[in-house]
Formats: C-alpha cells, structure tokens, sequence
C-alpha cells in the first residue's frame, strides 16, 4: 500500500492501494483509539474489528470499510487530536485525508449509487441553485421552509436528496455581491489594511447581513473592504462527496483569481470556516504550487484578521462598544474553525466588548452537505440534537457561532437564533441592521 494524501500520486485512486492503506489506518486506529468520541466512524471501525477474536482489522468487508468511510462527515477532529500525523510520527496518519481519498477512489470507481451522484450533482452546484433561489425567494422559501416531514419537503428528499426532517435556512431576497456593489463608497481616513470578501455561497445568497455587518466592522477599524476576484463556491460539496475532478475544476480557476485579488494587495477574509479551511488547506493539496501557496498564507477568517489587527504592532481595534452587550454568550466553536488550529479568535474578539463567553464545543453533525443528505439524518440529526442540550443547558442571552449551517442546527434543535460573532460586535458598536 502507499501512505500519500497526494491526489496527482499515481496510486492514489487504486483501488488495491487504497484498501490496503485503509487496512494500514483502521489497525492503527482500533489501537489507539482516542477518537472514539468524535463521530461514529470510530466506534463503527472498533466494533467491527472486536468482532473478530484476533482483532484483525484486514478482515473487515469491502462493505464494513465502506460504511467507516459513509459515517465520516469531515470535521477533522480527529486529525488535531491524533498523536500519529504527517510530520509528528512515522506512521504518517491522516484520517480525514484518508477519507476523501476512499471517498474519490469509490467515486473514480462508479462505486457509488446514482442516486448519490444525483444529490452531489444537486447540492453541489451552489451558485446555479443560489442564483436561481434569491431571484424566486418567496416561492423557494416557502417550499424549503415547508415543515419537515410534510409531502413537499418529501417530494424534495426524493428528487434532490435533501432530509425531508431537517430545517433548512432561507435563502435572501438580494445577494451580498448585489448590495456591496450598490452601497455607497466609504473613504477610509487612517486605513489599517486591505482586505477582499470572500462571502462564500451561504453568506451570499442566504446570511448576507453577516457580510453586511463584516464590511461595517472592518471599516469602522480602518480597513478597506473590495469583493475577491472570485466569489463562486469554494468547491467543498464536491470534494466532501469524492468528486475530485468537479473540485479541481473550481479550485484552479479559484486559486488563479484569488491570487490575483491578494497580488493587488489585499488579504482575503471569510466570514464561514469550513470555506476557509479549503482555501487555507485544501487548495494546497489539490492545485498547489506558489499561487495555492500565495492564497493560503493571505487567507483569514473574518476574526482572526481583526484580532491580528488588535495585537500587531501600528495598528489596534476600536474598543469603545457604546451599543447593545449581551450579559453572557454561548459561542459554538465550529469543527473546521478548531481545525484550522488559530486558536478561539471569535471568543477573544467577543470578549472585547466584555460579555461573558460560555463555550460549546460539541459537533453540530452538519459538515456542509453531509448532514442535510437524506440518507445520513439519522446518524446526523442526534449529533445535532446533543449541541442543542448544550446550548439549552448553557442558558446564555445570546447564541453565537462562526458556522452558518451549524447555526442552523442550533435553531433546529433549540428554537434560537444563532448570530455570527461579526453581528455581535457590529451590535456592540452600535451599527444598526441594515
């Protein structure tokens, strides 16, 4: 077998080659085995190993690695808690990478069922879906925001995939890009830097008052807000659901434009973790070269820029919160935030204008397309419900956290509305709603 999470290696859509390194990984992980908490992926793999009196992991079915590989849904937990990773052990362990490598070798294979790519294919193609849904807004919403389980929401599981059991977030009536380019022009006067938005699809057709309240934060502290050369999704449906060669398409063409966007001399902020850890991560592995590499190291999330802000030397934050301050916050710390490893940004940007910061660290079981797949709502849904107990026995004023679909889990579980921390401290501030 070979140990590689390169998608050019020759080998790396084998299917011999990548059965065999499953093998490699599931031995390794049934005798660790610190994962056990993050998703069912690890108790699945222990079980099925256990059942076997020499714990051979190497007489698991095609079928029982399989379903490992279904039950994974991304959030790259268990890759900052692994003792075994590239560059720290020999054994070279990367789940998660491992996992979009079986994923796209199964893909590459025709081994998935045409009703899987038929939902890839659906829930994929964001700015086709986004583009049409914000122009037929009432008539959309009405029918997404159809209560789950009711004929309309199953006559859209079965065509489209989606759970007919989850609730789904509306889409806006006027597109982020739309109102930034239609607002007035702001003069900076002591500017303190640079940056492009790049909105992603959820804060562009669905949450644009996150990039509205983003923009007004960022120039309240002197930084100069322009949109990325390139606004289009950032790929990941595709890549979670093994189509590598639809991802590549967009991530050349991402990389390309958004290399220009900082070579002009701006920094690139997003305001949803799971975007920015493609751009950050992914690009690299699957384009790479110096533009991937230029991207990754101008790319921020929206409150790690801030705080980088705060505490570089020449430049520091408006700390005159004059506004509406919520007493105490729950901040869900979404997975691909906590994967990036940047540390709580958001929390230390909230603590600022002095509300108490009660943290929430458990999955929302979303994980961009993952969790809303009909065919994964029973596994996801009571990952989701335990988040809402969290939230429920935190009891805070006010519910906060970075990830849009995660936030929509929240409002499943719990009936609360989740804020994005740049909407708490644009309310801090005393900027208005628009």
């Amino acid at each position: 077998m070979t140990i590689t999470y390169d998608p050019k290696h020759p080998k790396y859509l084998d299917e011999k080659d990548v059965r065999d390194e499953l093998t490699r990984v599931y031995d390794l992980c049934h005798g660790c085995r610190l994962c056990f908490k993050f998703c069912t992926s690890f108790p699945t793999l222990f079980d099925f190993i256990d059942q076997h009196d020499d714990q051979d992991a190497g007489k698991l079915t095609v079928a029982q690695q399989d379903q490992v590989i279904d039950e994974c849904f991304q959030c790259k937990l268990c890759y900052i808690n692994c003792p075994y990773i590239p560059g720290q052990s020999e054994w070279e362990l990367d789940f998660p990478r491992l996992m979009l490598r079986a994923d796209a070798m199964r893909h590459a294979n025709k081994q998935v069922s045409l009703r899987d790519r038929v939902t890839t294919n659906v829930m994929g193609r964001t700015d086709l879906l986004g583009k049409v849904a914000t122009k037929t807004a009432p008539v959309m919403n009405k029918m997404m925001g159809a209560k789950p389980g009711s004929i309309v929401r199953k006559a859209i599981e079965l065509t489209a995939g989606v759970s007919s059991e989850r609730v789904l977030p509306p889409f806006a009536k006027q597109r982020f890009t739309t109102w930034f380019k239609r607002r007035p022009k702001l003069r900076i006067g002591k500017r303190q830097g640079r940056v492009a938005v790049f909105p992603t699809c959820l804060v562009e057709y669905q949450a644009p008052e996150i990039g509205h309240d983003l923009v007004k934060v960022y120039e309240r502290n002197g930084v100069e807000c322009t949109l990325a050369d390139t606004t289009q999704c950032c790929g990941a449906p595709f890549l979670h659901s093994g189509d590598i060669e639809s991802f590549t398409k967009i991530a050349e063409k991402n990389v390309a434009a958004l290399a220009n966007t900082v070579r002009k001399g701006n920094d690139i902020v997003v305001p949803q973790p799971t975007c920015g850890y493609v751009l950050k991560k992914d690009y690299l592995d699957y384009v790479g070269g110096a533009d991937a590499q230029l991207v990754a190291e101008h790319t921020y999330d929206a409150s790690e820029y801030l705080i980088k802000l705060h505490k570089a030397d020449g430049t520091s934050l408006d700390t005159e919160f004059n506004g509406d301050i919520p007493e105490t916050i729950s901040y869900h710390t979404p997975c691909h935030l906590r994967a990036q490893n940047i540390g709580l940004k958001s929390r230390d940007l909230m603590k600022l204008t002095g509300a108490k910061i009660k943290l929430v660290q458990q999955c929302s079981g979303i994980d961009g397309m993952w969790g809303l797949r009909a065919e994964n709502a029973e596994l996801s849904i009571p990952i989701g419900r335990k988040l809402g107990e969290e939230i429920i026995k935190a009891g805070s004023d006010v519910v906060v956290g970075d990830c849009h679909l995660a936030n929509g889990a929240i409002n499943e579980q719990t009936g609360q509305v989740s804020l994005h921390p740049l909407q708490v401290v644009a309310r801090a501030y005393g900027i208005p709603e628009e």
